[in-house]
């Protein structure tokens, strides 16, 4: 093996050295895009040991695609900077992994969708952030007539009725469970109140990602892509010291901070009518709560489209569901369609 570099440095080299040249003369697109760490950025030297090494999505026109493949895999040397350049693992055989395609076949097998023509509300609702990132993020090395660059710049965010329901949507899920912290520990359920904690900070994050125009990844780097978001340090530390609080008074407070930054972060979206930040008690119980439904109704007298207005304020596949079985296949994702009335 060779020293560790990004996955993404590795492919620039090996398109810059075995694929660009092999594809002379044919229009082409060249990334690394689709599943990997290395994709997001987060590969260390840790991830050489799974399904990392060489691999580039080339994209062609129909007429090419047998031809450009026949020069790829006559071009391919056994190794390239150390790696193997045929590799397998869990059930992928041992293979090469330069998948020459067209751009619309790709997209179909990403997305689940052809997201080249114009997309319903609804068609965004059920695109996981996941495999968006697997789009938007990552490189393009080499892109003929900037077919990639447009495609990533239309994915890059939702549009705004998209967006601002969704934004609802996430603060309708901190509505319906910051009161239960305190109702919890009330009835001597710390366990229960500490699980609420941790779930309301997961919200709040997911909120962050919302209001930074940010798609989030999936678990494993939830956390690690929350912390590069800007103004991240300090409601990761308010959730900190909730997650640690020992008592109720403690964790409520911490949570009483995490609201106040988000709230204020929100206000200055300008993306709804400005709502007063501070907490108050839960309708007259002793629990210092945000009462986010106000966030929520700001936000929804905001979006003007029809299809997103007649819908329950579910939000979002991600909003919907985590299982990564159901995310990661967009066959499964287009069955749920049917809870958005498609």
């Amino acid at each position: 093996m060779g020293a560790f570099r990004s996955g993404l440095e590795l492919n620039a080299l090996f398109y810059e050295k075995v694929i660009g040249p092999a594809l002379a003369g044919i229009d082409h697109a060249a990334a690394r895009l689709g599943s990997g760490s290395e994709v997001l950025g987060f590969d260390t030297e840790r991830s050489t040991d799974h399904g990392w090494g060489p691999r580039l999505l080339v994209l062609v026109g129909e007429q090419h695609v047998d031809g450009a493949l026949a020069k790829v895999e006559a071009a391919l040397p056994e190794d390239f900077e150390g790696f193997p350049v045929r590799y397998g693992w869990d059930d992928i055989p041992v293979t090469h992994h330069v998948t020459v395609t067209t751009i619309g076949s790709w997209l179909v097998e990403q997305l689940g969708v052809d997201v080249t023509a114009d997309l319903s509300a609804t068609d965004w609702l059920v695109l996981p952030q996941q495999k968006l990132l697997e789009v938007t993020a990552g490189a393009v090395y080499h892109d003929d007539g900037a077919v990639m660059d447009r495609l990533r710049a239309a994915l890059a965010w939702y549009p705004d009725d998209v967006w601002v329901w969704m934004l609802a949507a996430q603060w309708r899920r901190i509505a319906q469970e910051e009161a239960f912290v305190g109702r919890t520990a009330e009835v001597g359920d710390d366990l229960g109140s500490r699980l609420v904690t941790a779930r309301l900070g997961r919200e709040l994050m997911r909120l962050w990602f919302l209001v930074c125009r940010t798609y989030w990844p999936y678990t494993k780097w939830f956390g690690s892509a929350f912390g590069r978001l800007p103004g991240a340090a300090s409601l990761g530390r308010a959730l900190r010291s909730a997650l640690q609080a020992d008592d109720y008074q403690s964790r409520e407070a911490a949570l009483v901070e995490a609201y106040r930054i988000v709230a204020r972060r929100h206000n200055e979206l300008g993306v709804a009518d400005a709502v007063d930040p501070e907490v108050r008690l839960y309708y007259g119980r002793p629990y210092r709560v945000l009462m986010a439904d106000r966030f929520v109704e700001a936000c929804l007298a905001r979006v003007t489209s029809p299809e997103l207005n007649r819908l329950p304020l579910v939000g979002s596949i991600d909003q919907v569901a985590d299982a990564t079985d159901l995310l990661q296949y967009p066959e499964r994702v287009n069955r749920i369609r049917a809870l958005y009335g498609s």
